[in-house]
């Protein structure tokens, strides 16, 4: 197979702006690869769709977006897309296609107490893949799940500008802690690319005694495995920020995705 040219992008896709919390760390380790951030938030929020309707639009869509920005590797951002869609979207494409799960794991390898909590979508935390990962990773451990739908809100709000929406934050931990064994929780896995954007505000109610880990690390250093070896550009250039056309949700101020290497956006 022939190295893709130096200027083939990496393609992240996700929901809505959840999927910058892994477009961070894989710049990071790769400073001057192409970007192309995709949003659907036509689509939005995948959380409250079935899996039959993920699965057939999320394919539908990245072949779409493949076949207008020829990507070298694709990243599902997200892990509702994932969870429902991976499998569905590497039948339909021919190119790497690299997936996030709930980082159970080593939240499992972390817990001193057990008691392990996975904040999700609703889509997400009600998937067999969360019982699979539980029975392989987590022998012996309690784990307790939510799905916020709210938290992918604030976390889109949030980016935007605009203050923490405390409630929504106090609910979610709450769906977590109330539950039994939920007072001896030491880890909490956000399962959810848009939650680390509201970091600092879950650990304030999350409190200090408590873990919070997702899986962008590792899923940037995945990429940087799978395209080790590829050309890069000499220097870094602005990425493209790609949205689904909504009429309710216009794209955000560029000013809050420049952060991210972000240059321009467009609309399909």
């Amino acid at each position: 197979m022939h190295d893709p040219a130096p200027d083939a992008p990496i393609l992240f896709f996700d929901s809505g702006l959840g999927g910058l919390t892994v477009l961070g760390p894989t710049r990071a380790l790769l400073p001057t690869a192409p970007i192309v951030y995709a949003a659907d938030y036509a689509g939005l929020p995948y959380g409250k769709k079935t899996n039959e309707e993920l699965a057939a639009r999320v394919p539908a869509l990245l072949g779409r977006l493949v076949e207008r920005y020829q990507p070298r590797l694709a990243v599902i951002a997200c892990n509702t897309a994932s969870t429902i869609a991976l499998a569905h979207v590497r039948a339909a494409l021919d190119l790497p296609i690299v997936g996030t799960v709930p980082a159970i794991k080593p939240a499992a390898e972390m817990t001193k107490s057990g008691v392990i909590g996975v904040l999700g979508t609703e889509a997400t935390v009600r998937q067999p893949y969360v019982d699979d990962l539980s029975a392989r990773f987590a022998v012996g451990k309690t784990v307790l799940r939510h799905g916020s739908p709210g938290l992918v809100t604030a976390a889109e709000a949030k980016l935007r500008g605009q203050g923490p929406n405390w409630p929504a934050i106090d609910r979610a931990i709450s769906g977590l802690r109330d539950q039994p064994g939920g007072t001896d929780m030491d880890v909490i896995v956000l399962a959810c690319t848009h939650f680390p954007l509201l970091q600092d505000e879950l650990q304030a109610v999350a409190g200090a005694h408590v873990r919070l880990i997702d899986g962008a690390a590792g899923i940037a250093r995945r990429i940087a495995h799978l395209t080790e070896g590829q050309p890069w550009p000499a220097t870094a250039m602005p990425g493209v920020a790609v949205f689904t056309r909504s009429e309710e949700r216009p794209p955000p101020p560029l000013a809050a995705l420049a952060p991210y290497g972000i240059g321009s956006i467009e609309t399909i």
